[in-house]
């Protein structure tokens, strides 16, 4: 028989030479048997352990989160702050090369051309109503009686202080005039007695030279002429200062006496506004009083409207302010006819972003408006010129023009950038720097994420 060799390992290698030598039994301690003993290792295996594919499927995806956030963090941070939103909620434009025309429209109502206020010069109690609101009245037609007791007391008090005093007036003219002829009495009294001692002197010179009369009688006389004489220069003197101070006096008096009397009409013109009456033709509006009404001083009773004639009021974003002036014209369309107007008035005073203008007819006034209908107006601005344009959109009140959101040529997101824009109309606005035609840019409003700098386009 031949030998049976291992084809596993070479006849010649060291493991076979090592493998083939007789082994030796090791020795047995005393006491033992040499047979041998029977182990257990025979009966032993390895248990596998159970895997969990699901712990895989959780741990794999942790990972991947993780890295994608970081991914994210990174490309957040290389592009500002981003804001997620879906392109479906906002409103994507095109920029484009046109036509701009540079107007705004508005929406007018129709006002009365001329409006004078009914106000009570006077306050009172409601005794009488005589038209009724929305009565066409006529220039000094009695609409309604007052009644005021305490005014008509005041009036009768003024009425007779006034009395009174021009009363007094009166009398010191009296006195005044009764001076200047007791002035006048005194000199004519005088006069007579020089005339007659004058005479008397001269013939008693003449008898004096027979004997007929004394020296001492004679003397008596001249004495007596000289104190007349010196009387008459006397009064003469005090007459005309009396005269001088009279006619100021009298003057003064007079310009009293008018200014009394002017203060009298108006107590009575106070007294006679009691009853109201119409300042001007037209129709009556806004009057709603009734009988017992108590009236205060001042009060508005109402407004007298021109019927016929009327004009547009408009109320004007104060975005325009510095662009709408006066004498600009406006335009409106109306039964297949264009009507002509211009801005006649501008109120300055700005009420919730708005300032108000009025605007009269340059041309036959439209047929069959009324008062307080609503017009569409268009209000030109400026001329048509060529220009870069962008749709018109809520985003510049959030902008203010300064800045806008340009989408990527790739559509995957939209980059903060500041521009320059410039007027406006309701349909387009004005791009003055910082655009290009062809660009898509977002005109939605920005209210939820004015303060990003890029969108994420989903």
């Amino acid at each position: 028989m031949g030998t049976v060799t291992n084809m596993t390992n070479g006849p010649d290698s060291e493991e076979n030479q090592e493998n083939n030598k007789p082994r030796k039994a090791p020795k047995m301690p005393k006491g033992m048997s040499s047979k041998p003993s029977i182990s257990g290792s025979g009966m032993d295996r390895v248990v596998e352990k159970k895997r969990n594919p699901l712990k895989y499927v959780i741990i794999c995806t942790a990972i991947v989160g993780v890295a994608a956030l970081i991914w994210f963090a990174f490309q957040d941070v290389g592009g500002g702050r981003t804001f997620r939103v879906d392109e479906n909620r906002i409103v994507v434009s095109t920029v484009s090369e046109g036509v701009f025309e540079d107007f705004i429209p508005v929406r007018s109502r129709v006002t009365p051309l001329r409006t004078v206020f009914l106000d009570a010069i006077e306050g009172g109690r409601v005794e009488r109503v005589l038209v009724e609101d929305g009565a066409t009245v006529q220039e000094g037609d009695l609409i309604v009686e007052l009644s005021n007791t305490s005014l008509q007391l005041e009036v009768t008090r003024n009425e007779a202080l006034v009395t009174e005093q021009l009363n007094n007036l009166r009398t010191i003219e009296l006195q005044l005039e009764q001076n200047r002829l007791s002035h006048k009495r005194n000199l004519a009294d005088f006069e007579y007695q020089i005339k007659r001692l004058t005479r008397q002197a001269e013939r008693q010179r003449q008898l004096i030279t027979n004997g007929t009369v004394s020296q001492q009688v004679l003397d008596e006389t001249e004495d007596e002429l000289a104190y007349n004489v010196t009387r008459r220069e006397l009064t003469l003197e005090s007459q005309a200062t009396d005269a001088r101070m009279q006619e100021q006096q009298l003057a003064y008096l007079k310009e009293r006496a008018v200014q009394l009397e002017k203060n009298l009409d108006f107590a009575r013109q106070n007294l006679d506004a009691l009853n109201v009456r119409a300042p001007v033709s037209g129709k009556l509006s806004g009057f709603d009083i009734e009988i017992g009404q108590s009236i205060t001083r001042g009060g508005r009773l109402g407004q007298v409207d021109d019927p016929e004639q009327f004009k547009l009021t408009a109320n004007i974003d104060e975005f325009y302010l510095g662009r709408v002036d006066i004498d600009q014209t406006a335009s409106f369309e109306r039964g297949g006819s264009t009507y002509q107007m211009r801005i006649s008035k501008i109120y300055p005073q700005v009420n919730n972003g708005q300032f108000e203008v009025d605007m009269v007819f340059t041309s036959e006034q439209a047929d069959g408006i009324r008062r307080g209908q609503t017009i569409q107006t268009k209000l030109t601005l400026g001329d048509e010129t060529k220009a870069l344009l962008i749709p018109n959109g809520a985003f510049f009140q959030d902008t203010g023009g300064n800045w806008i959101f340009v989408v990527a040529p790739d559509g995957s997101q939209a980059i903060r950038r500041n521009v320059r824009l410039g007027r406006r109309n309701s349909r387009y606005i004005e791009v003055l720097e910082g655009l290009e035609a062809g660009e898509k840019v977002v005109t939605s409003p920005y209210s939820s994420y004015v303060d990003m700098d890029r969108l994420k386009l989903n």
